[in-house]
């Protein structure tokens, strides 16, 4: 039976949800899980829902806790990566209020813009590190990496390290799951085919898995009228200018181009719905969230839903984002196969049986008309050779060269982190989409050396 690590376990109900779709299937049943994370106090959270598991399913596999990176390591077939570097305090924090003194306001901050380059440059290091041990501890070991920003850390750990690695993402199949919502469509009568870059990867086919029929009408029919949904504005505007839906949500794409977060046009923020320091709101549900949870564990129970709402009163994330987190918390103990990837590789790898899954590689003789070598989200088949992905050829050119002015900055990024010379990352900021459209060249400069300054050892020293 394979050895699945963890790195970053104190994600509990992400952690959870992976451990259930894991040992959901008969033939890994006996799989050995380690969970590793930096926090023993969140550690503890994880096994006790490891065991919770293991006792629902019936069943008797291996279940190790460290807080020993190298221990988690030894020996691993799998490693699946789902860290923070800094967390919320002190480099969530930072990333946000320091572009917001020059007037540079973000939703998420975690892919792109000025708050996914810092997250970039002090993930990589960290990412790059966990490779070398694997490296010398389990070199054969896939590591399946869910950590943003996606692009620039799978694009710096395919040049820096020889290890195997794919990227995950749930924005595919959730996406096509709001679609099949909105088109009226059951999601299990859609076939699709997506390909582009993490967060910018688009539906280039979308139609009926019976008929063939091509679903872009319908699509084109919700907005025709007026029926889209208020949290995804953007997507749907983007989606009339361009022909074609992208993957991820409204509250991320608004900022990976300069069109909706303006200064000069305010307006917009209300007119596309867009959430403002929407993930600095969700960091505080959610450590509020565990705060409780951690209360109610002491008393032996789960904190109930209105528990959870009353305790978030004064916080604003998305309604949707408030749901999650009561489903996230109430349903801790409950399994439910999720739409992670990350299982469905496993047992692939270890039973031989083919499936498809959408997977962040190495763009070599995949997107022609993208960059070679940088990150591509594309199909790719998993079976015991591993993980194969699709040649796609030419996507629409259009779709190539809004996704490259996001890949110029990913690609100074990783120059950065690899290089660690300073000037990339002034070029990066500048060369963004948002931020260059908002900042001069002197506030960009400056924004940049006070956010290398604030982050202090989180970043190494740069040239």
């Amino acid at each position: 039976m394979p050895k699945i690590t963890f790195i970053g376990a104190g994600s509990t109900v992400f952690a959870k949800n992976l451990m259930g779709d894991i040992w959901s299937y008969p033939e890994l049943a006996d799989a050995t899980i380690c969970l590793m994370d930096i926090d023993a106090q969140r550690l503890k959270q994880s096994e006790q829902v490891a065991h919770h598991i293991i006792n629902t399913l019936g069943i008797n596999p291996t279940v190790e806790t460290t807080t020993d990176r190298r221990e988690a390591l030894t020996g691993a077939d799998y490693v699946v990566c789902m860290i923070q570097v800094g967390g919320y305090e002190p480099a969530t924090v930072i990333d946000f209020e320091i572009p917001k003194k020059y007037g540079l306001r973000q939703t998420i901050a975690d892919t792109l813009g000025i708050g996914g380059i810092m997250r970039g440059l002090r993930t990589i290091p960290v990412l790059l590190n966990i490779l070398k041990d694997m490296e010398e501890l389990c070199p054969e070991a896939l590591f399946i990496n869910y950590v943003n920003p996606m692009c620039m850390n799978q694009w710096a750990m395919s040049r820096a390290s020889s290890i195997k690695t794919v990227g995950l993402c749930h924005s595919v199949p959730g996406t096509a799951h709001e679609l099949s919502h909105d088109i009226g469509v059951p999601y299990e009568d859609i076939n699709y085919v997506v390909a582009g870059i993490n967060h910018m990867a688009f539906y280039l086919k979308f139609e009926n898995r019976k008929t063939g029929e091509d679903l872009y009408p319908l699509i084109h029919k919700v907005y025709d009228e007026g029926r889209v949904p208020d949290t995804n504005r953007v997507r749907y505007e983007m989606f009339k200018k361009l022909g074609y839906f992208v993957t991820e949500s409204s509250e991320h794409f608004s900022e990976y181009t300069p069109w909706f977060i303006k200064n000069s046009a305010p307006e917009l923020i209300e007119e596309f719905n867009i959430p403002i320091e929407e993930y600095i709101e969700r960091c505080k549900a959610g450590i509020i969230s565990w705060e409780l949870l951690e209360k109610a564990e002491a008393e032996g129970r789960i904190p109930t839903e209105e528990e959870i709402l009353a305790a978030l009163k004064d916080v604003h994330p998305m309604d949707m984002i408030k749901r999650g987190m009561v489903r996230g918390i109430t349903n801790l103990n409950e399994i439910q196969r999720s739409v992670e990837y990350g299982s469905l590789i496993i047992h692939s790898m270890e039973t031989g049986e083919a499936k498809t899954i959408y997977g962040n590689v190495a763009n070599y003789g995949i997107i022609d008309n993208l960059p070679e070598g940088c990150s591509v989200e594309v199909p790719c088949l998993v079976d015991a050779n591993g993980i194969q992905p699709t040649h796609i050829g030419d996507i629409p050119v259009h779709l190539a060269a809004l996704m490259q002015t996001n890949i110029n900055v990913q690609s100074l990024t990783v120059e950065a982190a690899l290089t660690q010379k300073r000037d990339h990352i002034y070029h990066a900021a500048m060369l963004d989409p948002h931020t260059g459209a908002e900042l001069t060249l002197d506030q960009i400069w400056s924004m940049v050396d006070e956010l290398i300054e604030a982050h202090g050892d989180y970043l190494p020293e740069y040239q």
